[in-house]
């Protein structure tokens, strides 16, 4: 019977061992992974993102020359830029992977699968749909009314319609010798 107990206790001390090793290494590719970064870069060089290892968003550098740009497709560039270096975490984190846990643990395919369905491949430029103009917002009338017809002539085809009531102006008080009283003290009721 002791040589059952003898190998039930070197069997746990093999299980607690490896459990070990393999925290340690998970560790060390978590200690990895957080300082890693992902920087992406419009075409002209005029937008640059940084995201970290979690997918947020670290750094956002927009040149002076956007300027030009319209603000809809600047943010467009921004989230796409965006969309990509999220992409590209995956891939981080499967080198990271490789080179402390390995690739055949059941438990590295899974996190690497979750990465992979919360960061996909960002879609191709070409399928983004162009973003829509700026709309300005006028408050008034929307056209110019017509100028009056000349005497006799005949009545314009769309009489201009009155606007809207204009505000009366408020009546002032008249100041009173009272109202320049300095002393403070008294009652507010008279």
């Amino acid at each position: 019977m002791p040589d059952n107990v003898d190998a039930s206790e070197r069997m746990v001390d093999n299980w607690t061992k490896q459990i070990q090793e393999t925290a340690a290494r998970y560790q060390a590719m978590a200690a990895r992974m957080q300082g890693q970064t992902v920087t992406e870069r419009s075409k002209d060089n005029t937008i640059e993102v940084t995201v970290d290892a979690k997918g947020l968003l670290k750094n956002l550098v927009i040149s002076e020359a956007v300027s030009g740009k319209r603000m809809a497709e600047v943010s467009a560039q921004v989230m796409r830029l965006v969309q990509l270096a999220q992409s590209r975490i995956p891939e981080l984190l499967q080198q990271a992977m490789a080179e402390t846990v390995g690739t055949t643990d059941e438990t590295a395919n899974r996190v690497i699968t979750e990465a992979q369905s919360t960061f996909p491949e960002a879609p191709p430029e070409e399928d983004l749909a162009p973003p829509e103009p700026e709309r300005h917002h006028r408050f008034g009338p929307e056209e110019e009314e017509p100028p009056p017809p000349a005497q006799g002539g005949p009545p314009p085809a769309n009489p201009p319609q009155p606007g809207p009531p204009q505000p009366k102006p408020i009546p002032r008080r008249r100041r009173t010798q009272d109202d320049d009283d300095d002393d403070f003290g008294g009652s507010i009721l008279s």
